[in-house]
């Protein structure tokens, strides 16, 4: 159930206008303009992309996704203006590019996999899939910041940074016992990289019916994964401005302070450290009815 919603009247016009309101402000069109983002990130961002690359604080990446899931730049060509270039960022991006090609790889062997497990050992897996609480996430009103503020960045921009994905992701299924479909779904209507293989195998990557050999057990820590890669709680303030006043401490567990100071932000939906014990259980009892 949905612990108390104590928000103030009209707390989430925003969202719900950026939920049905206009598309989002699209990357410039074009060859032109994928070269454009593609020189300034070989100039400013690639040396720290390795280092970087979590960061949702951060410009820290080459957001080309949009051109590549519509081909207007091909990886090769990419791939090309990195042969002459070494480090770890160098190594870091060719390694996410090729990750989209085995995805793309896999999906076309196994087209089923669009929209069912590709590995059957979860197959018993027990969802609850509760749509009061799949709004919440949907809206970015789940009263866990990092995952507000992806789904609120996702609903505003059209698009969402890569780690806050994983994060989001793994709080619907893992700490709201939510099917991947759901999650991947809603992505597929908001994202304007949307692309079939990386979205949907990126989603049973996180549900650990995928690629991963043993991927049971990974249940991201939303509020440590903020601590670690949204340090000053910068994105969070920006996408959550209920928590503006709020120190970075304080804005990574805003049910601390009183519901006045963050601006009437609820309180999680979920306990997550006892959901996570209820996703654990259920993985090793559906594993074992596997074996």
């Amino acid at each position: 159930m949905l612990a108390d919603d104590r928000s103030e009247t009209g707390l989430w016009d925003l969202v719900a206008e950026v939920a049905h309101g206009d598309a989002p402000d699209l990357p410039t069109p074009g060859e032109a303009g994928a070269y454009t983002r593609w020189e300034a990130f070989l100039a400013h961002g690639l040396d720290a992309y390795g280092a970087d690359r979590d960061r949702p604080d951060l410009d820290a990446t080459s957001q080309l996704s949009p051109y590549l899931k519509l081909g207007v730049v091909h990886p090769r060509t990419l791939l090309a203006d990195l042969a002459v270039r070494h480090g770890p960022g160098v190594e870091r991006f060719v390694t996410e590019l090729a990750w989209r090609e085995f995805y793309a790889y896999v999906l076309h062997h196994h087209p089923d996999s669009l929209w069912r497990d590709l590995r059957p050992e979860l197959a018993q897996l027990a969802y609850d899939d509760v749509p009061d609480l799949v709004q919440a996430w949907r809206d970015g009103r789940t009263g866990v910041p990092l995952v507000d503020a992806g789904m609120r960045q996702l609903l505003a921009t059209g698009w969402m940074h890569n780690r806050v994905r994983m994060v989001a992701a793994s709080f619907l299924i893992k700490h709201l016992h939510t099917r991947w479909q759901v999650g991947a779904q809603h992505f597929l209507d908001h994202l304007i990289d949307a692309d079939l293989a990386s979205n949907q195998h990126g989603w049973q990557w996180v549900a650990g019916t995928g690629t991963d050999a043993a991927p049971y057990y990974r249940v991201f820590n939303p509020v440590l994964q903020g601590e670690r890669f949204d340090p000053d709680a910068s994105y969070i303030h920006r996408w959550i401005p209920e928590l503006g006043a709020l120190t970075a401490h304080e804005a990574h567990h805003p049910w601390t302070v009183s519901a006045e100071r963050r601006g009437g932000y609820p309180d999680p939906i979920v306990d997550l450290d006892e959901e996570r014990k209820v996703a654990l259980a259920r993985h090793q009892a559906a594993r074992s009815v596997s074996q």
